[in-house]
This record gives C-alpha cells, structure tokens and sequence, in this order.
C-alpha cells in the first residue's frame, strides 16, 4: 500500500516540465542587456518606410557614426548605439536629415533575440525610478469642464423647447449642477417637464409653482455625474497617452490619481521642456464640408487649390476641403461608439446648440454629399534664437472620417463609413476630447537621473540575491535534503515571478522589488509547514512514505487560508493604494500564487521522485 501513494502520473510530470520550460523562455530576455537607442515615428500621415531607412543610414554614414544594428519595430524604426554620448549625436543627424515630417526621439531598445520576440517574450519593463526620466504630476480642470457641459445642456435645452413652441421666460445654472427654468403658465411647464424628462435622463426634474412663478428645476443624477467627471478623466489621459507617445516612449505610465489629478511617469526622458510642450498642446475638432466640384488630383498635381478650399491627404489620397466651418468640436456635448441598423459601427453625437443652426442648414442643403471631420492640433516647439528658448506654435489638421450626409442632421446625428469598431471607439474618443477640453496644471515635477536608477537597479537585485541566498542556507542546513528541494523550488518561484511579469507587461518599480524580496521570505513558509507536519507524523511513529503523504495533505488546508488572507489585504491595496503600493500588491499576488504551485506542486513532485513508491525507513529531513 505504501508503495502506491506518493506518486505522481506521467501526465502531472510533463504539465510541471510544460510550466517549467515556458517559464525559462518569458523570463530569459531580462537576461540580455539594453542599448541606448534613437526611435524614428511618422508625424501625422508620414509613413516610416525604406526610403527614410536609406536616408538616416546615409546621415549616419556621412557623419561617421556607426550603430549596431536597425529594425522596424511596430510602425517606428529603431537604431541602437554602443553609447549614450553616440546617441546624442546621432538624433540630432537623423532630426537633421529626416526634417519635420518625422518624430525622433530617444529610448533604449533591448536586445532579445528574434526567436524569443516571435514567441511574444519580452524583458520586463522598468519604471521611473529604475530607469530614470521625468515624472509630472497634473491637476485637471474637471469643474470648468462640467460647467461648460451644464451650459452646453442649457444652450440645448432652449433650443428643444424652442422647437416645441414652449415658451419660457428664463433659463439659467444654479449651483450645485442645477438648471432653472421658468415659465408664465402651468400647461408651458407641464409640457417642458415632458420634453426635458424624456430626452434629458441624465437630470432629475422636478415642477414647483411659487405664487405666479412656474418653475422647473433639473439636478444632475450623482451617479451621471460621476461617470461624466470619470469620462473627462479618460479622455484626457488617452490625448495624453497620445502626445507620449510621440515622445517614442513606449514604457510610459499615465495613471489616475485621486478624483481630478493624473499621474505621468517617462521613463528614458531627461529632457523636461520637451515633454512639457508636448503634453502642454491644445486640440479642438472641425466639420467641413469635401468640395465635389474640382479634382483633388489636379489640384495636387498642380499644387494649387481652388478658391476657399484646402488641400489635404486622406487615406494616402487627395481630398480638397471647404474653408467654411460648419461645426466646432466645442459644439459637441457627448459621443458614443455603436452599431447602427445595418450592423455597421457608427459614432453618434449630441449638440449643445451651439452652432447648430448652420450645421443642420448646410446639411440639408448637401444631402448626398461628403463631409469631413478634421482632427486640430496646436504643436509648440523649442528653438534657440539668440541664446534664448522660444516656443513656436503650429496648427496641425489632419482628416480622421469622411462620410456622406444622409439627411439633415440637428443635435443628434450619427457619423458613418468607419471601416471597425476600433475606428469608431477611437473617433468617439476624439470628438469627446474636442467637445470636452479639460485644462491641465502641473502641479508637481520631478527627475530621476539615469545613474540613480542604475543604483536602484543594483541595490534592488542585491537584496533579492542576499534574501535568497540566507534563506537557501537555512533551508538546507535545517530541513537537509528537504530543504534543498524546497530551494529548488524557490529559485523556481523566482523564475516563475519574472516571466508571469514580463508575459503581463506589467512596470517594475522599486516598491515591486520590495515585494519580491517579501515574497521570497513568504514563499518557504508552506514547505516549513510541510516539513514540520511531516516531522510531527515521523514522532508519532508513523511510516515515512504515510509521513509524507500526511504532511502535504493535512498542511495544504493551512497554506491556503494564510494565502487567501494575504491575498484579500493585497487586493484592498491594490484597489484603493497609490501607484507605489500597487506595485506591490502586484508583485506580492503574483509571488503568492506562484509560491502555491512551486511549494506544494513542484516539490511535492521532486520528493515524489525521489522517495515515492520505496519502502524507507527514514528520509534527510533535517535537524
């Protein structure tokens, strides 16, 4: 009977091998080391393709500045350098010779082997105080915003009532998100009340009469009113997630903090005023109207546009666009991605009023017609001028939808001809942006040196190695040959931690470390329960292979709920901490799962191979 317990199927054996080698494989690219590297991005239509890669390799080679290798790399090109000093010197050859169409900025690039990038195994990625950079702490003007949208609701109140032929004799905001409206006669309010509650939830109405005042009071509902403070929120940390992006810096963190503040970590950046003016732009949308009537490729081969028209590029084709603006993004209160009646995606959106009358005319009279809606950046620049930084300004347009006027649209219309769902997210999320512009305020700035990261990075490995290093030696002096199964598995935890961090592209900080170092004390702690029942079953008198047997069985209950109660308080921290404290809750969760699987599984499994299914007297189990 003894011989038959303590063993494992062949299938547990190679599951365990399948889990061991996939670990191997995800944490090995935090083996190779990283280059110091210059990222090459088209700016707005600009494609980065092989003529740009001639062209930099000629720069390069004319300025006698050798690199190591060059790649294409998710839409961007990607040079590495020996050193950071040739990097320098090779982003101001390569901005030279490539001009403004094209962003370059610096970054480090890794040097995983393709084979491992083809498998999706990358290194993990390094936070702000590992890598260095800048950090910014932004304060959003959410309050301004939602007073803009009140008075947008207003403007759009009016104007339904108004086409209702309801009269009211005044409308104005109160605090405490309140619209008021005033009528002479009790069927006027009667018959708002009907309007504005069917086709304005998002308030809660309510009639009150006082003396020959006929009053209708709306208060945003606080839960609308939440989300709509959250959607602002949103919205700016995707234009802000844009606008890092072209900064070539891939591993950037923007976060919320708190109710109205977002955090921006750029990790790899030293340069603050640049990233300052780029985070500092200001976008807006437009409606213009496609001109039908000349051709777009003559215009483009003679490099001449019609009178009152532009030229543009849309989907690598000429396009020619009317001057007139027939709507402004600040016109737009609200966006929302979807499907229409034909299963195609499609945005609709809702007007505040404001310029409306001259987009429901010029609609009605273009039915049929091409409508482009164009994406506005005001981009500000650093130059030198007299020993002196000067920022200059440029507005940027660029075409993000042309679809074609169904009929004549007023405060609610749809936008269709989007190719996915993707396209109609994104668009939703620019026309928001356009409708909804939340000023920023940096409130806190910070710089994080390379060097101190480096030390970080030092100190932060050395720990790790320190805590393992007195554990392993107490394991295997205490529990002999146990001991050493149990670090075999600890290493394997390790292991397991890095490739589940790097599979997850979850950010490595300094406190993640920390709860790497915390979770290597916490992840004997089952073997120790283990080990000792098992000594405690060998005492009674009980046979070595039922010692065993008993010892993971009877211990597993235990292991559990200490891991649970862990598991609870690293998800309050997680839920309700700061980006420090998340990192770990994060690292710590990971390490506990991980820790379950190696301590219980995987030496349970080396002790199986080595005692089960033997008739034994005694194993090393130590003092």
């Amino acid at each position: 009977m003894a011989a038959l317990i303590n063993r494992y199927p062949i299938w547990k054996y190679l599951l365990i091998l399948v889990v061991i080698i996939a670990a191997f494989i995800y944490a090995a690219p935090n083996l190779y080391p990283e280059f110091p590297a210059v990222q090459i991005m088209g700016a707005n239509t600009t494609i980065v393709d092989d003529q740009a890669l001639a062209t930099v390799k000629t720069a390069l080679q004319t300025a006698g500045i050798e690199y190591r290798d060059a790649q294409f790399q998710n839409q961007t090109l990607l040079f590495r350098f020996n050193s950071t000093d040739i990097q320098l010197k090779a982003k101001d050859v390569i901005q030279q010779a490539l001009g403004d169409n094209y962003l370059v900025a610096l970054n480090l690039a890794n040097s995983t082997p393709g084979w491992l990038r083809s498998l999706g195994a990358v290194p993990m990625k390094l936070g702000l105080d590992l890598r260095g950079g800048v950090h910014f702490l932004m304060q959003v003007d959410i309050d301004s915003v939602m007073q803009q949208r009140i008075d947008g609701e207003m403007r759009g109140i009016g104007q339904t009532l108004r086409d209702e032929r309801i009269r009211y004799s005044g409308i104005t905001r109160r605090p405490n998100n309140q619209i008021l409206l005033q009528f002479r006669a009790q069927d006027a309010l009667d018959n708002a009340y009907s309007v504005v509650r069917s086709r304005y939830g998002e308030f809660n109405w309510v009639k009150n009469v006082e003396g020959s005042n006929f009053i209708l009071q709306g208060t945003f509902i606080p839960d609308v009113y939440f989300k709509a403070r959250q959607e602002v929120l949103e919205q700016e940390m995707n234009t802000l997630r844009n606008r890092v992006n072209e900064l070539g810096v891939s591993e950037a963190i923007v976060q919320q903090q708190g109710d109205s503040r977002i955090s921006i970590d750029l990790p790899g950046i030293q340069d603050t005023a640049e990233a300052k003016n780029i985070l500092g732009k200001t976008a807006t949308l437009e409606f213009h109207m496609v001109d039908v009537e000349h051709d777009a490729m003559l215009a483009a081969r003679e490099g001449i546009a019609p009178p009152d028209t532009h030229l543009y590029i849309y989907h690598n084709q000429p396009i020619l666009l009317k001057n007139e603006i027939i709507l402004r993004g600040s016109s737009i209160v609200s966006a929302t991605s979807g499907f229409g009646e034909d299963g195609r995606p499609n945005v609709s959106v809702r007007l505040n009023g404001a310029g409306e009358s001259l987009f429901t005319k010029m609609t009605a009279e273009n039915i049929g017609k091409p409508m482009a809606v164009m994406y506005v950046e005001v981009k500000s620049t650093p130059k030198m001028e007299n020993g002196k930084q000067v920022i200059t300004y440029q507005t940027q347009r660029t075409i993000i939808s042309v679809a074609t006027i169904q009929s004549a649209l007023g405060s609610n219309f749809q936008i269709t001809g989007l190719t996915n769902q993707n396209e109609a997210r994104n668009l939703a999320l620019l026309l928001r942006a356009g409708a909804l512009p939340a000023a920023v305020t940096i409130i806190e700035e910070r710089q994080v040196g390379p060097s101190l990261g480096k030390q970080n990075i030092h100190m932060g490995v050395l720990s790790v190695e320190v805590g393992m290093g007195l554990v392993i030696i107490f394991m295997a002096f205490y529990y002999g040959v146990m001991g050493l199964l149990a670090d075999l598995a600890l290493a394997m935890n390790l292991i397991l931690i890095v490739a589940i961090l790097s599979l997850l592209g979850a950010t490595l900080t300094l406190p993640g470390i920390a709860g790497i170092v915390l979770t290597v004390g916490m992840a004997v702690d089952a073997n120790v329960l283990i080990f000792e029942r098992i000594r405690e079953e060998l005492r009674r008198g009980m046979g070595v292979q039922a010692s065993i047997h008993a010892g993971y069985e009877r211990a597993f209950i235990t292991i559990l709920d200490a891991n649970i109660t862990t598991l609870i308080v690293m998800m309050i921290l997680f839920s309700l901490g700061s980006g420090m404290i998340k990192g770990i809750a994060i690292t710590v969760t990971i390490g506990l799962l991980t820790s379950m699987f190696t301590a219980i599984t995987g030496t349970r499994a080396l002790v199986n191979l080595i005692y089960g299914g033997r008739s034994l007297k005694r194993i090393s189990i130590g003092i």
